[in-house]
């Protein structure tokens, strides 16, 4: 009688294998290639594994398929125009899938990813610019929203100060009215004007 046929899988198998590849990276155990790499008189050598980088860059890929035949026990492959810090980053993105870089540097990144057709990096560094980018717009969308509203609050205080003003304005013109006795608008408008203490003072006499 037959049985079912069942799945074994291994959830921390990949990361197992990862690290143990990057530890032997690091102790220079079973590595057979050497990656020079140059920039402007700047110059290092990394040690790794032929199979590690051709799994993780179609440059590599293609380097180590087309090679006709190894020149020692190592292959050597020379890098030009890529910075050392960058190559060094790049390695180890491949052997852990994670490595931590400056922001200035994502861009940089991106660049040797490209170079190196490493398409998990590439892909790790879009989403990476572009959360960025989001945060970036949602800063400047926050500081343009307080902007309007410190706006709104700096111009209620002024209108409120404009009625005050006017209110108080009202108020002097009821208790002072403009048109004295003295002028003619002041006069009775009965036509006859009103005794004066000269007039007075002359029917006594």
């Amino acid at each position: 009688m037959e049985s079912n046929a069942v799945l074994l899988e291994s959830k921390s198998s990949p990361i197992n294998l990862l690290n143990e590849m990057h530890q032997l990276r690091l102790l220079g155990h079973l590595c057979d290639v050497t990656v020079s790499v140059e920039y402007q008189g700047v110059r290092a050598e990394f040690v790794a594994h032929k199979a590690v980088l051709a799994a993780t860059s179609k440059f590599f890929k293609e380097v180590f398929l087309n090679e006709k035949g190894m020149d020692g026990p190592r292959t050597n492959v020379f890098l030009n125009e890529v910075q050392v810090a960058d190559f060094a980053s790049f390695l180890e993105f491949v052997y852990t899938a994670k490595v931590e870089v400056e922001e200035d540097r994502v861009q940089r990144m991106l660049e040797i990813a490209e170079k190196l057709k490493c398409l998990d990096l590439s892909e790790t560094c879009f989403q990476l610019k572009k959360q960025m980018l989001e945060s970036v717009l949602l800063e400047l969308q926050n500081f343009s929203e307080s902007q309007n509203s410190e706006e709104e609050r700096a111009t209620q205080p002024s209108v409120l100060l404009e009625s005050k003003a006017a209110a108080v304005a009202e108020a002097d013109q009821a208790d002072c009215p403009l048109d004295a006795p003295d002028s003619p608008a002041g006069r009775p408008s009965n036509g006859v004007s009103p005794e004066t203490p000269a007039t007075k003072a002359k029917e006594k006499m």
